[in-house]
Formats: structure tokens, sequence, C-alpha cells
């Protein structure tokens, strides 16, 4: 597990799902959160979680990998307990699944692939 990205995830995270919660909460009744929270809270977490990957720099598959495994388990946790120690599962899961990303694994596929490829080009050119 990369520390580094763990806590840079978890904080990017964070500050995102925090501030667009603030901006909602004060610009909407609540009552559209609660005929509509589910659907714009997943919307929510989804779009915060791209972001994201952009600002950490970090793959998108990965990153849409970690928010569903990060809104299932905080939906669960939500069901037995309360929506905000839902949120922190969700949080600290996503953070742990991007904290999970090994760079230098890409960089050593990447080589390999190359290197498969010249093979398969020298091999065409016999």
């Amino acid at each position: 597990m990369d520390r580094g990205i763990f806590f840079r995830s978890l904080a990017v995270q964070t500050l995102l799902v925090g501030t667009l919660f603030a901006v909602l909460a004060l610009a909407l009744p609540k009552s559209f959160f609660e005929d509509y929270g589910w659907a714009t809270g997943p919307v929510a977490w989804i779009l915060c979680s791209i972001l994201t990957a952009r600002l950490v720099a970090l793959p998108l598959g990965l990153v849409l990998f970690a928010a569903l495994a990060g809104g299932v388990a905080g939906f669960l946790v939500s069901l037995a307990a309360s929506h905000a120690a839902g949120l922190v599962v969700s949080l600290l899961v996503f953070a742990a699944s991007c904290g999970g990303y090994e760079p230098e694994d890409e960089a050593e596929t990447t080589v390999v692939e190359q290197a498969d490829d010249e093979i398969a080009g020298e091999e065409r050119n016999r």
C-alpha cells in the first residue's frame, strides 16, 4: 500500500465531497434530498471520484472501482449505523483502494508489452 496515495486520495475526496455537500445543502431545500438523495448522492460521489482521479493522477478505472467499493461499504454501514458513519467508511475504503495502486507495476507491464510488440513485429518482417 502506498501511504502517500492513500492520504492524498483521502484528502482530495474528502475535500471535494465535503465542499459539494456544503454547496448543495445551502442551495437546495431538505425536501430535495429526502426525495432525490438516493440518486444525487451516488452521482455526486462518482463525479468527485473522477475529479480525484485527475487531481491525484490515478487511472480512472482504478478510481471508479474504488468509488464503487467505498460506496457499497458505506451504504452497508449506513444501513446498520448512520449516514455519517457510512460516509466515513466510504472515504476510508475509497482511499485504501486507491492506495493499493502501484505505479511501477504499470510501468513494468508497459515495458513487457512493448517488448512483446517488438518481437511480434520482427516475426512479421521475416
